[in-house]
């Protein structure tokens, strides 16, 4: 059984479990397929990447070095960060061998990253060891040099969902016959016996002028001869036929592990449970992703003596950002506690820091710096306090 990337060179289809030919291009013509490879593959890329110094169990934001420039900035030449990040995950959910992507160092220094066709660069695996060698074309290239994101299990995503695919293409398609003639008529016209072939002929060809024309809509129907016409109504079987697309839906998505509502099944969303599945799908879905790209960046982007000291983090916010409210409930919360400090959660608006704002302090109990004990002593009774105030 070849796996899809070696049939995608040979120009071959991988059949389904019902027998119909499902290339990875047939698999994309799918709406909920192509939504959800789209909606993975964006939300993972559309994230904020950071490098960070690693010093005493404590993780330091850097921003001067080299490798936040290919992977915010331009890769190489002809590709963003973004767009880099973006194919990966894409290869990585739709390619058994995953995504993967070569980093071509001068002096040690990684100055360009390049993903490759499907077939371009490949690898081949140690039965007994599982490790992993690695070619670009006809030269082998060392494993450090490769960004590699494996799919969990020993096939890609798409590939696992083939035969639930193959359904959906094929209530596709007899949804494109369902609408035409040839998947059923209308109705039946019905003539008493004994009209010759040549009226019944004649009667035909007006029919089909006037009612199966482009611009035939809405027109009076007119038979002749005590002819008659029987339309034909759906049967159970066709009255299932939504359902049975609305469950391939939910298959699909479940094959990609995101919530069914996020690719257009909205029958069981509600307002109450959007943010629920907003959760799951971070944690459930993007979380695996995005440590697996994670660990693939450090182990290819770093030389030997940044190894372990140096990491690349995306930053999860942008998925659970709440509304306004909420947040600035959650950040002053989180001051009062003294778990934050004010510049910390102004980091959190995008606001600058302000001067004093690294102290830990609760602004609900703590007495203003300016506040002296001379105004109002303890014998003071509240009309000698109000005058006083006055």
């Amino acid at each position: 059984m070849p796996d899809t990337d070696l049939a995608a060179i040979l120009g071959a289809n991988l059949s389904s479990g019902n027998g119909i030919p499902v290339s990875i291009m047939d698999a994309l013509r799918v709406p909920a397929v192509s939504n959800a490879i789209q909606l993975i593959s964006e939300a993972v890329a559309s994230l904020d990447v950071h490098v960070k110094y690693v010093e005493g169990g404590t993780e330091i934001e850097v921003t001067d070095h080299p490798v936040l420039n290919l992977l915010r900035g331009e890769a190489n030449d002809w590709t963003t960060g973004f767009e880099l990040i973006r194919q990966i995950m894409v290869d990585a959910l739709v390619a058994d061998q995953g995504g993967m992507a070569w980093v071509n160092r001068v002096n040690g220094r990684p100055v360009e990253l390049i993903s490759y066709r499907q077939g371009t660069l490949f690898f081949e695996t140690d039965l007994d060891t599982g490790e992993r060698k690695y070619r670009l074309g006809n030269r082998p290239v060392a494993a450090r040099d490769v960004i590699h994101l494996m799919p969990p299990l020993p096939r890609s995503p798409l590939s696992l969902a083939r035969d639930a695919i193959g359904i959906a293409v094929a209530l596709d398609r007899h949804a494109a016959r369902l609408f035409t003639r040839g998947a059923k008529p209308s109705g039946t016209l019905k003539f008493p016996k004994g009209m010759g072939e040549t009226a019944v002929q004649k009667i035909i060809a007006s029919w089909r002028q006037t009612h199966e024309a482009e611009d035939s809509g809405g027109r009076t129907v007119i038979l002749y001869d005590g002819a008659e016409f029987e339309a034909i109504t759906f049967n159970s079987t066709d009255a299932q036929f939504l359902e049975n697309r609305k469950f391939q839906i939910e298959e699909i998505a479940r094959a990609f592990n995101i919530p069914a509502p996020m690719i257009g099944a909205l029958e069981r969303a509600t307002w109450s449970n959007s943010e629920q599945k907003g959760r799951e799908f971070l944690s459930y879905c993007l979380e695996p992703w995005l440590r697996g790209l994670e660990g693939a960046f450090n182990r290819a982007l770093f030389s030997d003596d940044e190894r372990g000291r140096y990491v690349v983090r995306f930053d999860r916010d942008d998925l659970t950002r709440a509304d306004l409210a909420t947040r600035a409930t959650v950040i002053n919360s989180l001051i009062a506690s003294r778990t934050l400090n004010p510049n910390e959660g102004r980091a959190w608006l995008g606001l600058p820091p302000r001067e004093g704002g690294d102290e830990f302090l609760n602004p609900n109990i703590t007495t203003p710096a300016n506040t002296s004990a001379e105004g109002i002593s303890n014998s003071d009774t509240p009309e000698d306090t109000d005058n006083a105030a006055e």
